[in-house]
């Protein structure tokens, strides 16, 4: 076994985050380049100088490959929910949730990149995508509602905490199609980072 790094992480686990990223990127300038139909999963692999049978080691498609921190997301608002101050509300957490992704690597700045804007692009115009996006935001915001309801039994019942968490994640999507669709602000992240937290401040305001 690799002996751990200095952040408990091996030499293994920083090769295989290479590796990933690596495919991501090759994915997303393929994508871009070729179109999406027009890029095979072996285009991406050897873009990214590993074999087939690597990528489908770390991504089980395509359609996959474009949504490779989902679970990131899971992780952050349960861990924000575990660690809620007596004083929060629902809201506060999500979202602080939503401010934690932004501290971790890559954090919110993949919310903002080209890999986001690329995926809300085929969302539109690929059913496959259309297919895994729904997939997974059903998947997300029901496991996520689960936790929060348990964390706030007096404040919300199964209904009202997926109503909550349902439009928490549709706002931070709405926000970030418009604002990734302006070519005058969408390559630069810090903005975006600024008004995505300064609207979901807004659209989240009731519940606070």
């Amino acid at each position: 076994m690799s002996p751990p790094t200095h952040a408990g992480r091996t030499l293994r686990d920083r090769k295989r985050d290479r590796t990933r990223r690596a495919l991501i990127a090759a994915a997303v300038d393929l994508f871009e380049r070729r179109g999406y139909d027009g890029t095979t999963v072996a285009d991406i692999a050897a873009a990214a100088d590993v074999g087939t049978r690597t990528f489908f080691s770390y991504f089980g498609s395509k359609e996959e490959l474009m949504f490779p921190d989902s679970q990131a997301r899971v992780r952050a608002a349960v861990a924000a929910i575990a660690a809620r101050r007596p004083s929060d509300r629902p809201a506060d957490v999500l979202l602080r949730a939503l401010r934690d992704v932004g501290a971790t690597d890559g954090g919110l700045d993949d919310m903002v990149g080209r890999l986001t804007a690329l995926r809300l692009r085929l969302i539109r115009t690929v059913p496959a995508v259309r297919g895994r996006a729904l997939q997974l935001a059903l998947a997300v915001q029901r496991e996520i509602a689960g936790h929060l309801r348990r964390a706030f039994p007096a404040e919300l019942d199964d209904v009202g905490a997926a109503a909550l968490v349902g439009a928490f994640v549709g706002a931070v999507t709405g926000a970030l199609q418009v604002l990734l669709e302006d070519p005058d602000t969408h390559n630069d992240p810090e903005y975006l980072r600024q008004r995505l937290h300064t609207a979901m401040d807004d659209v989240l305001r009731p519940w606070r």
